[in-house]
């Protein structure tokens, strides 16, 4: 009896200490597998990290972004070097208005044209002032200029003048004014009330009797528009103000660029 109790005890001593003996090697075993795989997975972390730096992603290349730098820079070259070449233009304070100068100017920033304006008797006349600064002569022109070496030719002056009394009835008149003389082009007459799109508006200004013609110039000099006083006043006037506004168009653009 005494016997078989120390074989009892004696196998579950034995029992115990195999399960003891093989549960430390499962726990050696797992710990060495879960240090191995965190091994593995921090190499893995490293050489992720080495391509990344080593190989940046196609978006981080700046091989297409610096096309656009590059040509955004010189434009800012080219601009500014324009700016500095472009002559400061005078204020038009500065410019000599002719003596008896019958109208008040009314410039607008930004606008490529002036307009004059004026109240004679019981007319309110206005003169709104165009003019192509490309020089361009006509047939006309070429037949009585003298060709010299370094004659310098003046462009003609558009204007678009409006006569009305307040009555609801306006005379127009479309010119071109030179040095030498005011040529009316075009006239017509129309109602300030109702859409005249359509109405008859008179001939063809060449097409009227030559005495009609030449009351009808009389009758635009009475009210201001001389070709012998006005014209080099416009000229100079019209060439200041296209370069004033070409100066501040190159420094709107810079400043565009610079946002």
């Amino acid at each position: 009896m005494a016997s078989s109790v120390a074989c009892s005890i004696l196998r579950k001593t034995l029992r115990f200490q195999f399960c003891s003996t093989l549960n430390s090697s499962r726990r050696v075993a797992l710990c060495s597998s879960s240090l191995a795989y965190s091994f593995q997975s921090a190499s893995l972390v490293r050489r992720v990290q080495t391509q990344s730096m080593s190989y940046p992603p196609f978006s981080m290349y700046p091989r297409f972004a610096s096309f656009k730098v590059g040509d955004d820079e010189n434009l800012m070259n080219v601009l500014q070097s324009e700016i500095e070449c472009v002559k400061e233009p005078k204020d038009p304070r500065e410019i000599i208005v002719p003596k008896e100068f019958p109208f008040e100017i009314i410039d607008s920033h930004g606008d490529q044209t002036i307009t004059l304006k004026r109240e004679y008797n019981n007319e309110s006349i206005q003169v709104t002032i165009y003019m192509n600064l490309d020089i361009e002569r006509d047939d006309r022109q070429d037949e009585n200029v003298d060709h010299q070496e370094g004659s310098e030719v003046q462009p003609n002056i558009s204007l678009h003048i409006t006569v009305d009394k307040g009555q609801g009835f306006i005379l127009e008149f479309g010119c071109k004014l030179n040095s030498d003389e005011l040529e009316i082009e075009s006239m017509a007459s129309r109602s300030d009330h109702f859409d005249t799109q359509g109405a008859y508006q008179g001939p063809v200004f060449s097409d009227l009797d030559e005495n009609l013609q030449k009351a009808l110039h009389k009758y635009l000099e009475v009210r201001g528009i001389k070709s012998s006083s006005l014209h080099s006043f416009l000229y100079e006037y019209m060439i200041n103000k296209d370069e004033r506004e070409y100066l501040k168009w190159l420094k709107n653009l810079k400043e565009f660029l610079l946002r």
